[in-house]
């Protein structure tokens, strides 16, 4: 409701409950009124004192408290009071009634009409308002099928904001050349798309795509949800698909975004309803407007899902999602283009180096560089500082992952003992493994659910895992757990998150990825997440005999980890114990610190290094301060992996099936 709406309403409640108030008031204290037999009876009693007449209505004065009655008078009501007063004179009586006579007989008070027109108006405004209101409420009621659709005529948002997708920017140029000329397509009897289908995880820029496409081709966008179409009314979503292309029509040539389209796309026959169910007659609206009997050439409809295995096959056939471009993750040389692109408002130190920070950030998404280079500039603003370093994006980077550290959290000198064990065993088990990624930080200072941490560095963005490092990764998440068996020479509850790594692991590489000898290359995997509609009444695809077979060999695995990690860990025991040593002492260590350990330093070494360097950077820190700003311009984001160290990709050989121990 507009605040004019209620101001007005105020004002009328209160305008009313004045009349209102002015009308029990003046009731209350009017005069009492009696019929014209009922004055004769008092005049002729002697009670009357004085009477006022005025036009047709006599005042009566009574004696005694002096109460005032109203009467309507009739012709003979004078020579009544004549007659009477006559009578008093010539009985010599002294109590006559006294007789006032206004002269304006014809005259009416204004009071008389005051309280009427008052009335007459306000009941004119009340009727009027709540006309108004009726009719609001029809409009309401008749605008409910219309869609609210989000409308930017002017997208600002280009080809160059978006990075770390070279491919994905070339597949959607062609929309943007058809919506420019598109007669250069109908010249040679080509077809634009009906419809683009950005499908990807979470983060990768999907949305954003959609905006840079509008931008680039400078037409109307109207975005929508998926879930806006979805009522509880039946009926209401595909008037709204009616009423979106509508609007679309309107302002050809033009683009149509639905967002999370799998809200409302998913297959048919799933729901309770049957094809009665609301969402399936929004989904069928929507694949006549599609590609029906109407024409849409100039509309461009593009969605985006994570989801696209539940989407109905229909909506997928060509003439309507005629193009499926898959937003993946970014590769090494996207993730620096992608810091470039989020970096270039900010103020950076020298020191900050992207190769290195796209190397140790695999597997992030957009979204998550983004957020990370604002955690980043959140710490330096906090620290007082108006450069952003490179333990700015370290710590960014831990924070995202992981969460903020805990360092208030109290933790007994017994807990911290066994978290220093624990992640030292992880280190160690790591650094002794040639498969297993390097290890780039180590802390005992509690973040998120867990008391302490250790981080990975990958080398390179391997999308083919082996056998071999998932022998290591397994080994290396039961590097905790063998620590405390030996060293306090029992187990604790902080090895669950571990195991439960480690048992998922294994299970995809003995029923998904074929690593087991006795099982053999059969797929006994499913859909991580079941759809109702397609996997109802499904069942496993193997017997219980081969179930066994399976719980055997990932039990197998898990043990071999264990005892691999336990051996590594009892050839390295000094080790261990130096760097538990040092955890304690410095609460977080790293990859240089891990280094000097593995080759034989002492604590004292290492603490030492630690202090020294981390006094450098403190010093460094303040000369950057002084130093010139480092801005990111656009130069720098096109020119992302030119005559860099990321160019050319080394193909390294992976380790034999025999895993390396150092």
């Amino acid at each position: 409701m507009k605040t004019s709406t209620k101001v007005l309403i105020a004002v009328i409640s209160v305008i009313l409950i004045g009349v209102i108030v002015a009308i029990v008031v003046y009731l209350s204290t009017r005069t009492q009124i009696k019929s014209y037999t009922e004055l004769e009876s008092d005049v002729l009693s002697g009670n009357v004192v004085k009477i006022s007449i005025e036009n047709d209505t006599a005042y009566v004065s009574f004696d005694g408290d002096n109460y005032e009655y109203c009467a309507y008078i009739r012709d003979n009501f004078l020579e009544l009071l004549d007659n009477y007063n006559n009578a008093k004179r010539e009985a010599n009586l002294e109590d006559e009634i006294i007789i006032v006579v206004f002269n304006n007989r014809y005259a009416v008070s204004i009071t008389d009409y005051i309280i009427p027109i008052i009335g007459f108006i306000l009941l004119i405004v009340l009727a009027v308002f709540m006309f108004r209101m009726m009719s609001n409420s029809t409009k309401q009621t008749m605008d409910f099928g219309k869609t609210k659709t989000n409308e930017k005529v002017h997208t600002k948002v280009r080809f160059s904001d978006v990075a770390g997708a070279e491919e994905e920017k070339d597949e959607l140029k062609e929309i943007v050349e058809f919506l420019k000329s598109p007669q250069k397509f109908t010249s040679v009897g080509a077809r634009v798309p009906h419809g683009v289908l950005l499908v990807g995880p979470p983060g990768t820029g999907k949305t954003l795509f959609a905006k840079a496409v509008a931008g680039e081709a400078n037409v109307p966008f109207f975005s929508k949800s998926g879930s806006d179409f979805v009522e509880m009314f039946v009926g209401v979503g595909a008037s709204r698909v009616r009423d979106l292309f509508e609007q679309a029509k309107k302002n050809q040539p033009c683009i149509v975004f639905i967002d999370e389209i799998d809200a409302v796309g998913r297959q048919r026959g799933a729901g309770m309803g049957g094809g009665n169910d609301e969402r399936e007659q929004t989904l069928n609206q929507l694949l006549v407007a599609m590609d029906g009997f109407e024409s849409n050439e100039h509309i461009i409809v593009m969605a985006a899902t994570n989801r696209s295995d539940v989407l109905d096959p229909a909506l997928m056939r060509p003439g309507r999602f005629d193009r499926q471009i898959y937003v993946n993750l970014p590769d090494v040389r996207g993730r620096e283009a992608i810091f470039k692109v989020h970096a270039r408002n900010k103020p950076l130190a020298s020191d900050v180096d992207f190769q290195t920070l796209a190397r140790i950030t695999s597997g992030f998404s957009g979204a998550d560089i983004e957020n990370l280079l604002n955690e980043a500039a959140i710490l330096t603003a906090r620290d007082g500082r108006t450069r952003i370093t490179m333990e700015d994006m370290f710590e960014g980077i831990d924070k995202v992952i992981m969460g903020p550290q805990k360092k208030s959290r109290l933790v007994t000198p017994v807990d911290q003992r066994i978290t220093a064990y624990h992640e030292a065993g992880h280190a160690i088990v790591a650094r002794c493994i040639e498969a297993c990624d390097p290890v780039q930080e180590v802390s005992i200072i509690p973040r998120g659910q867990a008391a302490g941490y250790t981080m990975y560095r990958p080398d390179n963005d391997n999308n083919h895992i082996s056998q071999s490092k998932m022998l290591g990764t397994l080994a290396q998440a039961m590097g905790g757990r063998a620590a405390e068996e030996l060293v306090i020479e029992d187990f604790t509850a902080g090895a669950v998150g571990d195991l439960q790594h480690a048992t998922s692991l294994a299970r995809k590489m003995v029923t998904e990825w074929g690593m087991s000898k006795k099982v053999g290359p059969v797929y006994y995997g499913g859909s991580q997440e079941v759809f109702l509609g397609r996997d109802y009444q499904t069942q496993h695809s193997y017997s219980e005999t081969v179930a066994t077979e399976i719980d055997r060999e990932v039990k197998r695995l898990l043990d071999e980890a264990h005892d691999k990690a336990v051996k590594i860990l009892t050839d390295n025991r000094k080790i261990m114990e130096n760097m538990a040593r040092v955890l304690l002492e410095c609460e977080t260590i790293y990859s240089e610190e891990v280094d000097m350990l593995m080759n034989g330093a002492s604590p004292d070494e290492v603490k030492t290094e630690l202090n020294e360097r981390l006094s450098y950077k403190a010093a460094h820190r303040d000369d950057m301060e002084k130093a010139p700003v480092k801005r990111v311009t656009d130069s720098d984001v096109e020119n992302t992996g030119k005559g860099s160290a990321l160019s050319p990709v080394d193909i390294v050989p992976e380790p034999d099936g025999k895993d390396d121990i150092k």
